[in-house]
């Protein structure tokens, strides 16, 4: 029996990357992981993945962009697994680069599916969490950078996402809801993609500034944090931002 054993997960942003990491980590104790993501084909890579290794899944696309096929998601999960204890909010657009480059709509975007899309999930969610619900939040360490220059929009939206997760994590408390932010450094394609780019400046700099010497991985690292994370050992943890970084952040 998985330590999560007739838990229902619902994850966003699953396709690839830490999203796809968190899915599996969790689906390996045992949840039901229904998969959150725009493209259906990766969504369909990992639930293939989440079957093989004996758990049910279930692949929803949509944008989380938009409101009302956020309420059509959480009602098929419900629906077709029988509830809700977990929610996942990993998805995120990125808009990297000078604040005089950053057009409104690459910011606005940013926003949608950052801190509004985890603020419109959360309340969605909420009814179907209470009692023994776990709620993670993704962050990031972007805006606790030494040089902040070309990450001012999305360290914004972010940090945004850290304050949501403070403040649900204090009023659901008593409903029986935790809720938590991981601020990760993970394999996924777009941190590999970004380093050695010319914002995230050079490679080896980069791995260095990490005590560990290298990138954690999407569900050996993080992943597994998250499963803990929702496990009744950690039962009374909540409202923390935790980075699983290798020590890279100072928070």
């Amino acid at each position: 029996m998985g330590k999560l054993e007739g838990k229902v997960a619902l994850v966003t942003g699953a396709g690839q990357g830490v999203g796809r990491g968190i899915a599996l980590a969790l689906a390996d104790e045992g949840a039901a992981v229904a998969v959150l993501g725009r493209t259906l084909a990766k969504l369909e890579e990992t639930c293939a993945l989440i079957r093989d290794r004996g758990s049910r899944a279930m692949p929803i696309a949509c944008d989380v962009k938009d409101a009302s096929a956020l309420e059509l998601a959480v009602a098929q999960v419900v629906d077709g697994f029988g509830g809700l204890q977990i929610l996942v909010n990993n998805a995120q657009e990125v808009a990297l680069g000078p604040l005089m480059s950053v057009s409104d709509e690459a910011f606005n975007d940013g926003w949608a599916s950052g801190p509004m899309a985890t603020f419109r999930l959360m309340k969605l969610c909420y009814p179907h969490l209470k009692g023994d619900g776990s709620i993670i939040n993704l962050g990031s360490t972007a805006a606790m950078r030494w040089d902040y220059a070309y990450y001012g929009a999305y360290g914004c939206v972010k940090e945004a996402i850290r304050s949501l997760s403070r403040a649900a994590a204090c009023e659901w408390a008593r409903d029986g809801i935790r809720v938590n932010t991981i601020l990760p450094c993970g394999d996924s394609p777009a941190l590999m993609n970004w380093m050695g780019t010319s914002i995230a400046g050079d490679r080896e700099a980069f791995l260095k500034s990490i005590p560990m010497g290298r990138v954690g991985r999407c569900e050996e690292d993080v992943g597994r944090f998250a499963v803990l994370l929702c496990t009744a050992e950690a039962g009374y943890v909540t409202g923390q931002s935790i980075a699983v970084d290798g020590g890279q952040a100072y928070l």
